[in-house]
């Protein structure tokens, strides 16, 4: 296997044919077979070409004209893109897991849902001044940043929303005006970052020293971030340990009440725990608690009241939620696989049941799939940006909801209440085979 830099020409334009070539000889190199190249590239221009859904891990690319590219799917992971240029192009879903990005221009491309995880963004300009359009800020949405190194980049206007910033460096960067509505920065190095404009709506900034922040930017808005001194009492402030208060809750639902006590952890920081796998916890009382980033797999909450819980990140695959109260909560980028939000039939008797309620929740960038949603409400919520295929919704009411660009493939949909439904760029893979050439 050898490694061929395939010119030193100063910006020469590749054709797709040449561009597939590099690739195909690329995959044969990831294979060990024989014939193989790594692909190596100096000084190129590959603008308004496409490399979709390929694998391009270890690529070396040094100084590569990539703007307007469909990049869709595709890995870098491990890869160098040194002082790239991929303006305007489309990112959705690839992975740039560990890559090298430095210096790379990235204004106005679209990396929704891209996973640059530990990836080396540093001295990068993600804004700037274009004739194009004056609406040139990249798209981060719901994108995963963990540990990414973005110091000193040029984000200004970029639109981080539901992004994961966990972990992430980010000092001496120019943030201002940018879109961080409901982003996880936990543990985050803002040293230096300039954040004035920033909306910070719903965002998580706890293990963050915000005291920069509050001392030197003017216009930072707050009070509706989550931070370290908002988030609420601990698991540790409560008035007996957890487990013995959960074996007394378990006392108080097997007796229907006449024994035990019933466990309440309204506005409860419920995190140091990591994990509440399995446990019983049928109809607790749970207002405002905060679980994000937690292992809940196959928890039990059924008819338990979790108004305006924070599940984000939460690993809540085959949960049972059946006839809760869950209006107003957030489980953004969750597993919740198999999970049964139905209804919850009282003694054996099919006319008796509690729907679950989840009016106005938001679900954006969940796995939905497989999870039953039969008879409960879901007025206005938003699962925007999530897989529902296989999801069983059989007599909701999603009422107003917002369906942008769910994949719905298998989605069961059988006397569902539609009305209003915001549906946006909502798709089915089974539609797109149908119809491959329809603009979606």
């Amino acid at each position: 296997m050898s490694q061929v830099q395939s010119t030193d020409s100063i910006n020469e334009k590749f054709t797709q044919d040449q561009l597939d070539a590099l690739v195909s000889l690329h995959a044969r190199f990831l294979q060990g077979r024989i014939g193989g190249r790594r692909a190596i590239l100096k000084n190129v221009d590959l603008s308004d070409l496409e490399i979709k859904h390929q694998d391009l891990r270890r690529v070396d690319f040094t100084n590569v004209k990539m703007r307007k590219m469909d990049l869709t799917g595709t890995s870098f992971q491990e890869a160098s893109l040194f002082a790239c240029d991929l303006s305007f192009s489309t990112l959705n879903k690839a992975s740039f897991v560990r890559a090298d990005l430095r210096g790379s221009k990235i204004e106005g491309a679209d990396l929704e849902r891209t996973d640059l995880k530990e990836a080396d963004l540093r001295e990068g300009g993600l804004f700037g001044q274009s004739s194009q359009s004056e609406a040139t800020a990249v798209n981060f949405r719901g994108a995963n940043l963990t540990g990414a190194r973005l110091a000193g980049c040029l984000a200004n206007k970029a639109d981080f929303s539901d992004a994961i910033l966990a972990q992430a460096k980010i000092e001496q960067a120019d943030f201002r005006n940018a879109v961080l509505e409901g982003a996880d920065l936990t543990g985050a190095d803002i040293q230096g970052i300039q954040l004035s404009g920033a909306k910070l709506n719903h965002a998580i900034l706890t293990d963050v020293d915000l005291s920069e922040i509050r001392d030197k930017e003017a216009g930072v808005d707050l009070t509706r971030a989550l931070t370290s001194e908002n988030i609420g009492k601990s698991v540790a402030d409560l008035d007996e340990p957890l487990v013995k208060l959960i074996e007394k809750h378990r006392q108080w639902v097997d007796s229907a009440g006449k024994n035990g006590l019933q466990l309440d952890i309204t506005d409860i920081d419920m995190r140091e725990l990591t994990t509440l796998k399995q446990q019983r916890l049928t109809a607790i009382q749970g207002r405002g608690a905060k679980f994000f980033g937690m292992n809940l797999y196959r928890v039990e909450m059924q008819r338990a009241h979790l108004e305006e819980a924070d599940f984000r990140r939460c690993d809540l695959e085959s949960a049972d939620f059946r006839g809760a109260i869950l209006e107003k909560a957030r489980f953004n980028h969750a597993n919740l696989q198999n999970t049964d939000f139905s209804s919850l039939v009282f003694g054996g008797d099919a006319k008796r049941f509690a729907s679950a309620i989840l009016d106005e929740t938001v679900f954006r960038y969940c796995d939905l799939r497989g999870a039953n949603f039969k008879n409960a409400s879901l007025q206005y919520a938003d699962l925007s940006y999530t897989d529902l295929s296989g999801a069983d919704f059989t007599g909701a009411d999603l009422t107003g909801a917002i369906l942008d660009k769910a994949q719905t493939e298998d989605a069961i949909m059988d006397n569902a209440k539609m009305d209003n439904v915001e549906r946006g760029r909502a798709f089915s893979l089974n539609k797109l085979k149908a119809n491959p050439d329809e603009d979606h």
